[in-house]
């Protein structure tokens, strides 16, 4: 009977800090954090993230740079992936090639949210 309470109370943490994700702070600390190898829209050191929910890991159009390790995953980028990838991207994929992570669940769940809010395609 324990299990499902524990299991609730995790729903219910990350429920609500999701829902206190502000895309704005995400941009800032995208922007501080991320956007020395990132983009939004253009591939650099690392792949262009416009349109990174619900894409497969390892297949952004015009990407070269992958990790074998990252391609072989079978991720899917989802709000979960997301936030295991940026809390240790080793301990997720193991041979991948990002050397930072975000280790502030906020900053995190808010970078996240600044992810989502991006479009697919360029209005």
């Amino acid at each position: 009977m324990l299990k499902p309470i524990l299991l609730s109370a995790a729903l219910l943490a990350a429920t609500t800090q999701a829902l206190a994700a502000d895309a704005t702070r995400g941009q800032a600390v995208y922007q501080a954090r991320c956007a020395a190898c990132h983009s939004v829209d253009f591939n650099g050191i690392g792949p262009a993230h416009r349109g990174v929910f619900g894409r497969l890991a390892g297949t952004a159009k015009g990407y070269a740079g992958y990790s074998a390790a990252l391609k072989k995953s079978g991720l899917t980028w989802t709000e979960a992936n997301l936030d295991r990838w940026l809390t240790d991207p080793e301990a997720l994929v193991p041979g991948q090639a990002m050397g930072i992570s975000l280790s502030d669940a906020a900053e995190r769940a808010d970078v996240i949210a600044f992810l989502r809010s991006l479009a697919k395609n360029k209005e």
